[in-house]
């Protein structure tokens, strides 16, 4: 509690790794087992005294009350002697609107469920259960949605509730990508919310510490910032005035085509990932191929193409890296017309979805449209800032067919116009000089080549609180740091997507030492992640430097 300077609660967690100077690199660091290199009593051991946390926080609430404004603080400990390293402003993005405050333990609060933060934030609201699509629309400004776990046909549901609890899921499954996104707090896998939590009753989300708490509960101060939207064009023209120039770049993921107005003046050199999914259920609504059969596919190519253009104009001449649906065929279902035409799969995760899709005679019309649209979008709109991606793929053979598609559909690689694949299937790895000769770049989507390198379900709430799912596993390290090398052997560009750089900060200096191309991440970590390049270029030059003399 910042006003009485007391812990008014802990959680001791796991710590099974660490990370120590690596005695064979000067100023180099190694990641070592905790029960190896300490004893195995340190792994469950809280690591400051509860004595030490209190003089801690006194000098970090001197800190922000120096600035007057909510810090993020970067601190060192050694020998008994605490060590400020760095402050900055909080650039955390949030919704509009008045915030409920947030983090500190609500006094005599109970405490209905618990479960991950997917989104940090709070919010107050009455609860609807969604069980299945006819219950979307009972979700109002300002409710709390409560399911078992989110698809892309919630997502106009999930842009109006104050917060989001789901049952099932782990922080890269789809609810926690795309609350991120949309600036709305989520817990996810707790469990059993939709039985404890009933229809209509008032909570209160604090999705920062991953609880909900029955009624309205007033909390404290700390970090209120978190839901405070102090205004991104405010935050976007600070940034503008002190990102640091980095030769990695660093680019943004985005979703909603509409969410680039609150973010195009971030420090973000392009965007390395476009989901088109959104434009799928917000705009267009219905299966391409339904549209195809009912005479409408004139509808699907201008939204899908007014989407994309929204984005690439906003920021042109910076980048825009496209991706081609990534639907699996269970989310296919639910546009308008997908039941007829899309199969029951055990296995949807790697099932039909992505290249094979495209090239399959059941799909490749509506991959045409998709194509069409891209191409007026760089033509008739005149915004050859657009690129192209392709999800999912798995064979070399595949990739020279379905480019042979694109270019029937007048999108063939060239200078302006460049076409990555995703490195999400092991075979990209393994095949690397096979693929590289066919593309411009790879976009490592870590979220599914981790769960395939190690065979751990991403949307596994328990795998995840487990530390199984975890983009730093040596195993996809070293595929990563594989690509990379090879790559560039052949001079293609290397790129990163998924969640783990907007997570882990030593997961993305792993990057930076790698030499990748570019880092792409979610809204509210790009300025930080800018920073952090940047701080880890400087160290390699420094590094250098010392091992000349």
């Amino acid at each position: 509690d910042k006003a009485s300077r007391q812990i008014t609660g802990k959680i001791v967690a796991a710590k099974t790794v660490m990370i120590i100077a690596d005695p064979g690199s000067p100023g180099g660091t190694v990641e070592v087992e905790v029960a190896r290199h300490l004893g195995p009593e340190y792994v469950e051991q809280q690591c400051l005294t509860d004595e030490e946390i209190q003089t801690l926080s006194d000098q970090l609430i001197r800190v922000e009350n120096h600035y007057s404004f909510p810090q993020d603080i970067e601190w060192g400990y050694e020998k008994g002697v605490f060590y400020i390293l760095q402050a900055r402003p909080v650039t955390t993005l949030g919704k509009e609107g008045a915030p409920v405050k947030s983090e500190g333990k609500a006094a005599g609060a109970t405490v209905l469920v618990r479960g991950m933060g997917a989104s940090p934030g709070t919010a107050t609201g009455k609860v609807i259960l969604v069980k299945d699509f006819a219950d979307i629309t009972r979700v109002k400004e300002g409710t709390v949605l409560v399911t078992v776990m989110t698809n892309p046909d919630m997502v106009p549901a999930m842009k109006r509730a104050a917060a989001i609890v789901t049952d099932e899921g782990g922080r890269t499954c789809h609810a926690a990508i795309v609350s991120r996104e949309l600036g709305v707090p989520c817990i996810v896998g707790t469990k059993d919310a939709t039985k404890i939590l009933t229809e209509g009753m008032e909570v209160t989300v604090d999705a920062s510490r991953g609880v909900v708490y029955e009624g309205r509960v007033t909390l404290g101060d700390a970090a209120q910032a978190v839901t405070q939207a102090s205004g991104p064009a405010v935050q976007g023209a600070f940034w503008r005035e002190v990102a640091p120039v980095t030769g990695t770049k660093v680019y943004m993921n985005l979703g909603e085509p509409e969410g680039i107005a609150r973010y195009k003046d971030l420090p973000f050199d392009g965007i390395g990932l476009m989901r088109t999914e959104f434009i799928f259920t917000d705009h267009i609504g219905a299966h391409p191929m339904y549209l195809l059969r009912t005479g409408q596919e004139g509808v699907f190519i201008e939204r899908l193409a007014e989407g994309i253009a929204t984005v690439a104009q906003a920021i042109y001449p910076r980048p825009v890296v496209v991706r081609f649906s990534d639907f699996r065929t269970n989310e296919f279902r639910g546009l308008k017309g997908g039941e007829e035409v899309e199969p029951v799969e055990n296995n949807p995760m790697i099932g039909w979805r992505g290249v094979s899709r495209y090239i399959s005679p059941e799909y490749e019309a509506g991959f045409r449209l998709e194509c069409k649209a891209m191409r007026k979008v760089r033509e008739q709109y005149q915004l050859t800032n657009v690129w192209a991606m392709l999800p999912f793929v798995r064979t070399t053979w595949e990739v020279c067919r379905v480019l042979g598609i694109m270019a029937e559909e007048g999108l063939s690689s060239n200078l302006n116009f460049k076409v990555w694949i995703m490195a999400e299937v092991p075979s990209v790895i393994f095949l690397a000089d096979e693929f590289s000769p066919l593309v411009d770049g790879f976009s490592i989507g870590s979220n599914d080549l981790t769960q395939l390198i190690l065979g751990a379900d991403r949307d596994s709430g328990v795998l995840d609180s487990m530390g199984y799912f975890d983009e730093r596993n040596p195993a996809v390290t070293r595929a990563i740091a594989r690509l990379i090398e090879v790559a560039h052997q052949y001079g293609k560009t290397v790129s990163i997507c998924g969640q783990g750089p907007s997570v882990y900060p030593e997961f993305t200096e792993f990057l930076v030492r790698c030499g990748i191309d570019s880092i792409s991440v979610n809204p509210d970590t790009v300025a930080n992640t800018r920073r952090l390049v940047a701080s880890v270029e400087q160290k390699i030059i420094l590094e250098a430097l010392r091992q000349k003399k």
